[in-house]
């Protein structure tokens, strides 16, 4: 892919500045907007853009008022949308994404490898986590896509964290420390740049910064021992950039309600000087409620972004008024630093970019050594797992399609499946008190914890009673955290695949049939089970 070749002794100060700027692209945007941000670019000189799905994806539709529409064509679209950016762009543009588990976070019939906390499941194998992260990598960059913002380094210690919690590769400071190295390495040994995030720590919050400030009660010693760790690690192990959190955090900052994207006191004495973090500095998107309602004026947001040490301004919304209180009020020697070491990650990330697309390549042979070895039976009734394989048993799943692949995987007859969507609010499976062992599949249509999961109170209650009335074998294909609506002493056997994809569930089935072991582990403490 061809790029202007441009040496920094040809940028004045503002085209200086507007390196420091990564608007939001999307993907499946009109035309009339794709002209806007092409105008956008080739006036102000933007350094970067972020490739977000749509204008009604979550990082913009806080309300979720809006619905995502289904494009197949999405990747096209990505790719024709790239060389048109950077046909326009004076200086080659830094190209961004989200890809935590895969291009499929933002792209449809893309992979999608599992997400963090089932990979946090996994005992030991990094090298797992690294080939996870390898295959990320080559995706991105084999679309023309240089950085990708993971991995996630929060220490998931909420249950009812709404933002973060699958996301997170758990509770425990020193596995994601463990897994977020060894996934940062991979990432970057496929070929793109890497970003921990979201600094100081976005795991102990029950608020999500896409709608207001979280507030991080923490004291010093604890985000010492909890939240720094894997920062730490990641910022040893040499990731690329630290993304910064829209979170107040009072024993860091005791400004009140400060956001750390805002905070110079967090972004430039603790990771700067207290960690040693010498890379670029990335905010967290500017867009997010959680700090754009503190700036009615526009380019105020942008300014105290930069002001307080980030060297990249992410989803920014007013990028020309930004750069000019910039410009205006900021020290041209910071400009100066910022811009190295933008320009430096840049020089690196452009230096690997392949001369065409290609394909990504297809995830099924990795995911089914990561479906096996995350695989996690949580207790198990000996006695009712050999009644089992005698094959005399029911199956109830609970699910948006009527035969799920485990059914069939496990020798289930297809027709005697029952089946019940789990948002009805009339969940009549007409299942009687028998003894005859109960196999439920329970896939989840949410991965967040939002209400419930969206599974509706009449189906846990439901599950509930077929707990106590039944010898149920319970697998799940999803967050484990739904666990916590369940009341799992009742129940005889459970048994967590995190996903439903056809590896998942493949894998789970073998189980069943006493093919494969469980080797895994819950990451995190569900409120209703210990181990």
């Amino acid at each position: 892919m061809p790029y202007n070749s441009v040496s920094p002794e040809q940028l004045s100060t503002a085209q200086k500045v507007g390196q420091l700027f990564m608007p939001a692209a999307f993907i499946n945007d009109t035309e009339e907007e794709i002209r806007k941000l092409e105008n956008l670019i080739r006036n102000q000189y933007i350094g970067g853009i972020c490739f977000f799905h749509s204008r009604a994806s979550a990082a913009t539709n806080f309300e979720g008022a809006k619905k995502i529409e289904y494009n197949k064509e999405s990747l096209a679209v990505l790719r024709q949308l790239i060389l048109r950016y950077q046909a326009a762009a004076p200086v080659p543009l830094l190209i961004s994404i989200d890809a935590e588990w895969g291009l499929a976070m933002r792209i449809e019939d893309t992979p999608q490898y599992p997400y963090a906390i089932t990979l946090g499941a996994i005992q030991g194998k990094e090298d797992l986590l690294f080939r996870v992260g390898k295959a990320v990598g080559e995706d991105c960059i084999n679309q023309g896509i240089h950085w990708n913002f993971a991995p996630v380094a929060d220490v998931n210690c909420n249950p009812g964290n709404p933002v973060i919690g699958y996301r997170s590769f758990g509770e425990d400071a020193e596995l994601v420390a463990r897994k977020s190295v060894a996934f940062n390495k991979g990432l970057q040994a496929g070929g793109v740049l890497t970003s921990a995030k979201h600094f100081p720590g976005h795991g102990d919050t029950a608020t999500d910064s896409h709608l207001g400030l979280p507030l991080i009660t923490a004291d010093r010693e604890l985000l010492g021992k909890r939240e720094f760790p894997p920062f730490r690690a990641l910022i040893e192990a040499g990731v690329d950039s630290v993304m910064v959190g829209h979170l107040s955090v009072p024993a860091l900052d005791p400004a009140e309600k400060t956001p750390a994207t805002i905070s110079p006191l967090i972004i430039k004495e603790v990771l700067r000087e207290q960690l040693g973090f010498k890379g670029v500095v990335v905010s967290d998107a500017l867009n997010m409620h959680a700090v754009s309602s503190l700036f009615p004026e526009k380019g105020g947001l942008e300014y105290a972004a930069f002001n307080a040490g980030n060297d990249v301004l992410c989803f920014t919304e007013h990028a020309v008024e930004g750069i000019e209180m910039i410009l205006e009020k900021a020290d041209t020697a910071e400009i100066e630093e910022a811009f190295n070491r933008v320009w430096e990650l840049k020089s690196r990330a452009i230096d690997k970019q392949p001369e065409s697309f290609s394909e990504p390549a297809d995830p099924y042979s990795l995911n089914k050594e990561l479906a096996q070895a995350s695989l996690t039976c949580l207790f198990e009734d000996p006695g009712l797992k050999k009644e089992l394989h005698q094959g005399d048993f029911e199956c109830l799943a609970i699910s948006k399609i009527a035969a799920p692949a485990f059914y069939t995987e496990i020798g289930a007859d297809m027709s005697e499946i029952i089946h019940i969507d789990p948002t009805t609010n009339n969940p009549d499976a007409g299942l009687g008190k028998t003894k005859r062992p109960l196999v439920i599949g329970l896939f989840p249509p949410k991965v967040k914890p939002a209400n419930n999961f969206d599974i509706s109170s009449e189906v846990l209650d439901l599950l509930n009673q077929l707990f106590r009335d039944r010898k149920v074998v319970l697998y799940l294909f999803g967050n484990p955290y739904v666990l916590d609506l369940l009341d799992l002493n009742a129940a005889k056997t459970v048994v967590v695949a995190y996903q439903d994809m056809l590896p998942f569930q493949q894998q789970a089935a073998m189980y069943f049939q006493g093919k494969t072991q469980a080797p895994g582990r819950l990451p995190v403490t569900l409120k209703n089970h210990s181990i």
